[in-house]
């Protein structure tokens, strides 16, 4: 058969139809998610996908706005590099470690004590730090140990005499003067006081600078170990912080009202 009639006889191949094209990245529209309008305020007139201003204060997010279902982004999301991220992991470890109220309760108690221990030994020396307390002479009648083990007891008797205390505890005796009938000049904080302190200068306000510490220390371990700090609820975290610091102050409140 010639050539001519198969063209002839050969219905033409239906040309294919126009593929519409999403404009912001080039792909098909059936390919891409949704896009849902954003209000803007203040915007009016602004260019559609079409090319066309749209009326109103609507127009539509550009694709890289939204999410694949069509939900636009979140400001919070796109973080610019110098926030830290680190609210955001502070949440996430909130959320997987709740307290344990076994282990709470028992870092309560211990820290509680250690707390009271130091409010104990550094509220006389605070005293003296801050001027209130009695000059006089201690006369040392015994010494054992050495170091930092080493005690002594001895008389102490006022400058000018009006009271004398048998038996106090002296702290700060120097090793070479820990010998039975020295005598030193030394601080008490009043009569009733049963430990006279021998040490001056630096010393004498280690001694409560570094029990402060160990008492701050106490209270953050306290925080920390009670999972006040992993409380989900910010008004009940911060509540809570605040109870665990005030506990070891409160402590120590009653020790320095019971040494002055």
């Amino acid at each position: 058969m010639p050539p001519e009639t198969l063209d002839a006889g050969t219905p033409e191949a239906p040309a294919p139809a126009a593929v519409e094209v999403e404009p912001t990245t080039g792909a098909p529209v059936d390919a891409l998610p949704r896009r849902v309008p954003v209000r803007s305020a203040g915007r009016r007139d602004h260019p559609t996908d079409a090319g066309t201003p749209e009326q109103g204060d609507t127009f539509w997010a550009p694709i890289e706005q939204v999410h694949w279902d069509g939900t636009p982004v979140r400001q919070e999301e796109s973080r610019p590099w110098w926030r830290p991220a680190w609210p955001v992991w502070r949440r996430r470890e909130r959320a997987r470690h709740p307290p344990d109220p076994l282990v709470g309760l028992a870092a309560l108690v211990g820290l509680s004590l250690a707390a009271a221990f130091f409010a104990w030994v550094s509220a006389g020396p605070f005293w003296l730090a801050v001027g209130h307390a009695t000059s006089g002479t201690v006369v040392v009648t015994d010494c054992t140990g050495g170091g930092l083990s080493q005690r002594c007891r001895g008389i102490f008797t006022a400058a000018d005499e009006r009271f004398r205390t048998h038996g106090v505890r002296v702290s700060g005796v120097p090793e070479r003067r820990a010998t039975s009938g020295a005598v030193l000049p030394a601080r008490v904080t009043g009569p009733d006081a049963d430990t006279a302190y021998a040490d001056r200068g630096v010393g004498a306000h280690l001694r409560w600078l570094l029990g402060l510490l160990a008492l701050l220390g106490c209270a953050a371990g306290i925080v920390r170990w009670t999972g006040a700090t992993r409380l989900p609820d910010p008004n009940t975290r911060r509540w809570a912080v605040a109870a665990g610091f005030a506990g070891p102050l409160v402590i120590a409140l009653g020790f320095l009202v019971a040494a002055w």
